[in-house]
């Protein structure tokens, strides 16, 4: 009795080799990491806390934000002094939503996020949200 045989014998081998695929998910997921906290959108500001239960966003929603030092941004483009009333008339004229979310960075003063409301207001925006950060319990 024979123990080994020709190639015409064994056959074809039935496994998978599954070492590129986890090199590969393995390189994936080192990519993801790094680029996962980039993934931010908007300006930065340090969030005044509240006690609230949190909304779900929308993909389109319009987030409009005041920094530290008083500059005003529409999602991450910042607007000119006196600009961002007309800017959101632009935005809005073909809307049926019309819904803004004000986040006001907690070291601004209560007359510049007053300010920000009223040119919400005036660009004929029918819902205007308020962005906070959770209270510590």
């Amino acid at each position: 009795m024979a123990m080994g045989g020709n190639d015409d014998e064994r056959g074809m081998m039935a496994q998978i080799n599954v070492t590129p695929l986890v090199d590969v998910m393995l390189v994936l997921l080192v990519i993801f990491m790094v680029t996962a906290p980039m993934m931010q959108q908007g300006v930065q500001v340090n969030l005044p806390k509240a006690d609230t239960k949190g909304m779900n966003a929308q993909e389109d929603t319009v987030i409009v934000a005041v920094d530290r030092n008083g500059r005003t941004f529409i999602n991450k483009d910042e607007v000119p002094g006196g600009d961002l009333r007309r800017k959101l008339a632009e935005m809005f004229a073909t809307r049926t939503k019309k819904e803004v979310f004000l986040k006001a960075d907690a070291g601004v003063p209560y007359g510049e996020v007053v300010r920000a409301m009223a040119e919400i207001k005036g660009a004929g925006i029918e819902r205007l949200g308020m962005v906070t950060e959770p209270a510590q319990k």
